[in-house]
């Protein structure tokens, strides 16, 4: 089990939740309702590791409790840092591409609303906005644009 390395930060984990791991044109994200400085705003789903948790086993625990969904986890939305994103000065999130395999997803703790997004110009037509039109938390941007770019990667390979 990987377990998560404390190094005074708190360790956030976030599910980059697509349409397909092989080839992903959609993205789910989900609006906050709390605490009221991130209320409205959107994210990648997830939470904190809890004490002696591994950083997977946590990002499948919050996935089921916030959305009601069992997942299969693809690859690591690298960060810039070994604890992944900073998100602030005391917390930092890793993310993984993951696709739901179980349950379809709920708006059940902590988000009022989930929308399915297109990536770049990989997605179906469909009414779903482009992540540049969401009001995503702050910290959030740089991580929405490496999962734009790791599913274009993605996309390619799986065209070939």
């Amino acid at each position: 089990m990987d377990q998560a390395v404390n190094r005074g930060r708190v360790q956030v984990v976030g599910g980059a939740i697509v349409d397909s791991l092989d080839a992903p044109t959609r993205l789910l994200a989900a609006r906050r309702t709390a605490p009221p400085a991130f209320a409205g705003q959107w994210e990648f789903p997830g939470g904190k590791v809890e004490p002696g948790e591994g950083h997977e086993e946590a990002l499948h625990r919050e996935l089921a409790e916030e959305l009601g969904i069992e997942v299969l986890l693809g690859p690591e939305v690298t960060g810039p840092g070994s604890d992944g994103w900073p998100l602030n000065e005391r917390a930092a999130m890793r993310v993984w591409f993951a696709e739901v395999r179980a349950g379809v997803p709920a708006a059940l703790e902590d988000h009022d609303e989930l929308r399915w997004i297109t990536l770049g110009d990989g997605g179906p037509a469909d009414p779903a906005l482009s992540e540049e039109e969401l009001p995503w938390i702050p910290a959030d941007f740089p991580i929405v644009a490496a999962v734009r770019a790791l599913a274009a990667r993605l996309r390619e390979n799986a065209a070939t």
